[in-house]
């Protein structure tokens, strides 16, 4: 059992804590927290927290890796900001990242929906004064701003100032000069109900309730052309809050008021089935339609029906990677137009935090099997692989590059939306194993190791499973009487040749057509359900690239480790080469209870382990792989001969080579720079120049010879990277890095006018960054001479 296992347990002892547990708002039978009973007929209910614990698996590591994350969190850091800008007094300093930054306050949302959702767990009193203290700290700042409102980002008076006159200046993250404010709003409003709905604490009700009634007063003076206007600055999950305040207090006010967070431009086409999402950024769009799900639930509007089922469709099985997760850049591409889009900067966390929060609501109207295989293979491949189980650290990005490496948070000084939406992503593995249906019949979504306590229906089941590293299933019930109802268990795509059983009997049935397998019988105590699900290899290609493809066992995506140095992006990520397409003829099992495995002879240049993707950490990885015959490999192995000979061709030709960041180069070259910073990534080290900076170096030159300097960059989301390029102060040319999208080095030539090296044997570059922009990250500069 590793340090960090040991520390949680430790932690949970002292606290009194059994397991943590968590749902969102999935509607729940017979909920009497909620005032407004839904329109549209919901057919599986979500159970209550404290009805589902988990038993060992890496799941409940992961969840115990997140609780010590918890635990170390100050929360009057969290409050610091709230505190200065209300006139009182800061009782902690304030967090790093986001929470230093234009998102001030963030972060404290997401942690007061963690803490809340535990307590609902557990019961724990511990855990309770945490989640009150932190409610007195905002209901006192909320009293001493005496308007309603919560905030604790810079300049907020300015902005929500100018937005009441009806004065609204947006961009894309930008309203008023502020950072995407009403996202902030939104987080800290979910906080609030959260701490209401799992506490049953009566002022983070009030407070929710004020601070809606403060963004009526803000907004009321707002036309639609100014309210689509302010829409189009991202705005969270404004609008799904406040249906959920509706539900909550049966205020009307406050579901007329989520209709003036529907962003037309977005949600009309997606109602008329228009995939108008390339170009978009995911994670604005997806609480979007949240909002339409949930309200679909509580009103029975068509429209939001058409947008939710249209939306996951699309994204789904036309934006969605290997992991399930989607988006690069955190941006939407054509739809299944992905192979060129493996960067570092694949799969934003948060989206796929939205995207089975989405599911779980689509699933409650309509259950199928196609939704949980979706929220199965999402759940697995990317949110449990976005954590390192070491330390509970969290990804923002989860890299999809061949080659690529995953990159985690620290406790304090990265506080993103991914650290946010992370710290309720690893304590809520539980909350969708098991669903009630509207019938009393009991569905089995996920197969993890984990107990059921239906008290109402006298029934505690134990479910042992395998799963991944094996494919039985047993699933145990002991029941206070005899009762007749029916268990719906998942018949996952996966797996083809299932069998179920009941005491050992085989049950002759197969899956209705919502993919669930039925058995409804009157069952007994010690009754007992065994699943087989053989698992077996196989893979999943990319949609504009059959040759690329992926490979599963069962659930799990598979990661070939690469080692802890940076294999060279193009050459240095080994392919397949084989006649053969089925992948258990690649692969041999070396350890099932680890689940790794081993290629074939058929990697080139050489064999590689694969393993869960989940368990990858600190190694370099590749998930997709590009796959040759023998023919095409020939083909291809000419392909890598050619650019060998291009690079000896472009050695010859080089006067001068200048590498960044060494002592003895940097000497050579003259070197000077101003606002300049340098690091290290993909082998190489790097230079950059700040505004009003600058980065500059004498190269050699042929006196009599036509000269082209290239410069190395690496391609990713170099906004703000605009630049002049001058020789000896005569501006040659002007770059934009924002261009080189690809996770790869490109290497772009700059011709110098002849007359500027004429009759001359060295230049001095400078690279002077425009205003309000930076210069660089340059890795290296080569000047070559042309015929």
């Amino acid at each position: 059992m590793n340090k960090i296992i040991i520390k949680c347990l430790l932690i949970v002892a002292f606290l009194g804590v059994a397991d943590i547990k968590a749902q969102n708002y999935f509607p729940q039978f017979n909920d009497s927290r909620i005032k407004v009973k839904n329109s549209t007929p919901i057919k599986a209910y979500a159970f209550d927290l404290s009805q589902v614990s988990l038993l060992e698996s890496t799941f409940k590591t992961a969840m115990l890796a997140d609780e010590c994350y918890l635990a170390v969190i100050d929360p009057d850091r969290l409050l610091s900001g709230f505190r200065k800008n209300a006139g009182l007094e800061p009782k902690g300093k304030i967090y790093g990242g986001w929470e230093g930054d234009g998102l001030a306050g963030h972060s404290l949302g997401h942690y007061l929906s963690a803490i809340s959702m535990q307590y609902a767990s557990t019961k724990d009193p511990a855990v309770l004064a945490k989640v009150n203290y932190i409610i007195d700290e905002l209901v006192a700042c909320q009293k001493a701003r005496k308007s309603g409102y919560l905030g604790a980002f810079g300049n907020e008076d300015k902005i929500w100032g100018e937005l009441a006159k009806g004065n609204v200046k947006t961009g894309g993250f930008d309203l008023n000069g502020g950072w995407s404010p009403w996202y902030t709003v939104h987080k800290i409003m979910a906080g609030l109900l959260d701490a209401y709905f799992y506490t049953g604490n009566k002022k983070a009700l009030s407070a929710s309730i004020d601070l809606a009634d403060w963004t009526q007063n803000i907004i009321s003076k707002l036309n639609d052309e100014l309210l689509q206007k302010m829409l189009f600055c991202e705005y969270g999950g404004m609008a799904e809050t406040l249906v959920n305040l509706y539900a909550i207090t049966g205020e009307k006010k406050y579901l007329d008021l989520s209709y003036k967070f529907y962003d037309k431009r977005i949600l009309d086409p997606l109602a008329k089935q228009q995939d108008i999402l390339p170009g978009k950024h995911s994670n604005t769009q997806i609480p979007k339609i949240i909002a339409s799900a949930r309200r679909h639930e509580i009103t029975g509007d068509q429209n939001d029906q058409a947008i939710a089922d249209f939306f996951w469709k699309t994204i789904v099985y036309h934006h969605s990677y290997a992991t399930g997760g989607n988006s690069n850049y955190e941006y939407l591409s054509e739809p299944n137009k992905l192979n060129d889009k493996l960067t570092e900067n694949t799969t934003e966390t948060c989206n796929t935090y939205n995207m089975l929060k989405l599911t779980g609501h689509l699933f409650a109207e309509n259950p199928s099997a196609e939704l949980f295989d979706y929220y199965e293979k999402a759940l697995y491949n990317h949110i449990l692989a976005s954590q390192n189980h070491d330390d509970g650290m969290m990804c923002y990005f989860v890299p999809l590059r061949m080659g690529g490496k995953k990159e985690y948070s620290d406790q304090f000084n990265t506080f993103t939306c991914c650290v946010g939406t992370g710290m309720e992503n690893h304590v809520k593995y539980n909350e969708s194993i098991y669903s009630r249906g509207d019938d009393g019949s009991l569905y089995v979504n996920l197969f993890i190791p984990s107990v059921l306590n239906w008290k109402e229906r006298g029934l505690t089941l134990t479910q042992q499973t395998a799963l991944p590293q094996g494919d039985q299933t047993t699933l145990t019930l002991k029941l206070t009487k005899a009762s007749t109802f029916s268990i719906r268990v998942r018949k996952p795509k996966w797996s083809t040749e299932t069998t179920i059983a009941v005491n050992g009997e085989l049950q002759k049935i197969t899956p209705d057509q919502t993919g669930y397998y039925v058995i409804t019988r009157k069952w007994k105590n010690d009754d007992k359900i065994s699943y087989v699900t053989p698992e077996k290899l196989y893979t999943e290609a990319m949609p504009d690239n059959t040759d690329r493809r992926a490979v599963f066992f069962g659930p799990v995506l598979l990661a070939g480790v690469l080692g802890t140095t940076e294999p060279d992006p193009i050459k240095g990520v080994p392919v397949f080469v084989s006649a053969n397409k089925d992948p258990k003829e690649w692969l041999n099992v070396v350890d099932q209870s680890e689940l790794k495995f081993h290629t074939k002879n058929i990697a080139q240049p050489q064999d590689v382990t694969m393993i869960p993707f989940y368990q990858t950490k600190n190694q370099f990885y590749s998930v997709y792989w590009d796959v040759f015959t023998p023919e095409k490999w020939a083909v291809q192995q000419k392909i890598y001969d050619e650019q060998k000979r291009k690079q000896k061709e472009l050695e010859d030709k080089t006067l001068d080579v200048f590498r960044f960041g060494e002592m003895q180069p940097e000497r050579d070259h003259n070197f000077t720079a101003a606002k300049e910073s340098m690091g290290e990534e993909h082998g190489s080290k790097w230079r950059m120049a700040g505004e009003e900076g600058f980065i500059q170096f004498d190269v050699k030159v042929d006196p009599n010879a036509q000269n082209t300097i290239i410069a190395s960059y690496w391609g990713m989301d170099n906004r703000g990277r605009n630049f002049d390029i001058l020789v000896d102060n005569v501006n040659i040319a002007t770059e934009d890095l924002n261009r080189y999208k690809e996770s790869r080095f490109y290497e772009i030539s700059y011709k110098i006018p002849l007359e500027l090296s004429k009759g001359k044997t060295k230049v001095t570059v400078k690279l002077s960054p425009k205003a309000k922009n930076s210069a660089g990250p340059v890795y290296s500069i080569r000047v070559i001479k042309e015929k």
